[in-house]
């Protein structure tokens, strides 16, 4: 089985909620047609506008949604990508690897949203570091402290094997972390320090010195999202 991923961009007049709906409501049923392993989309919209402060941009635009289809083969692709031809603005596919440190444990399905929020981080390598030491920089020797750090409930690290759209930008891997609903609101909810401000500042410098280690912060996107599960 592989895993796509793909990078959507909604239509300039239609706000981040208009988008989130039509991808729920007709583009995600349509997609359901061609009978695909397993799909999920996380998606810019209102229940996670309170987080937008969290953004990070070397994108310009971000990306305003992302779509996981799980397939028998990444050559069955056609018939999806037509939907997404119809349907977005623009799209950016991707052959990805899936390691899941922090596996999902909910049920959900049906369209259903996971609760809180799930953090999209599109991530390059930097020039400095070469793949072997930047894979482990990240899943060798981060993972542990993403983890302990934040109060993050699943986590997915999906590293691009290859590009399966033409002009799709050099990613290296895509992030997905899901936060509780208090993280929307509070950065000390999100480092899992709520009322304990030593602790919250502890845990901030901590993660962002190791992330610093394989990344270069004017290089991500980050995008905040809500995550609706369609198929398991």
């Amino acid at each position: 089985m592989e895993k796509i991923q793909y990078a959507l961009w909604k239509n300039t007049d239609e706000s981040h909620q208009q988008f989130s709906e039509r991808l729920r409501s007709s583009v995600a049923p349509d997609l359901l047609s061609y009978s695909p392993q397993a799909l999920s989309l996380a998606v810019v919209d209102d229940a996670v506008a309170a987080a937008s402060a969290y953004r990070m941009e070397c994108t310009r635009p971000a990306p305003d949604a992302l779509l996981s289809i799980w397939l028998h083969s990444a050559i069955g692709r056609g018939d999806y990508e037509t939907v997404l031809d119809d349907s977005v603005a623009r799209y950016w596919g991707y052959l990805v690897c899936e390691s899941s440190p922090l596996p999902d444990t909910h049920s959900h399905s049906g369209g259903d949203r996971t609760p809180g929020m799930n953090q999209v981080v599109f991530l390059r390598k930097p020039p400095r570091l070469d793949r072997e030491s930047w894979l482990e920089a990240w899943q060798g020797q981060h993972t542990a402290v993403a983890i302990d750090t934040q109060s993050t409930f699943v986590y997915r690290q999906n590293v691009i094997v290859r590009a399966l759209s033409y002009g799709s930008a050099p990613y290296d891997a895509v992030v997905e972390e899901c936060f509780p609903e208090a993280a929307i609101h509070s950065r000390e909810a999100f480092y899992d320090a709520v009322d304990q401000p030593e602790l919250y500042q502890q845990r901030q410098q901590q993660m962002m010195e190791s992330c610093a280690r394989f990344i270069d912060f004017d290089k991500i996107d980050c995008v905040p999202m809500s995550e609706y599960v369609f198929k398991r």
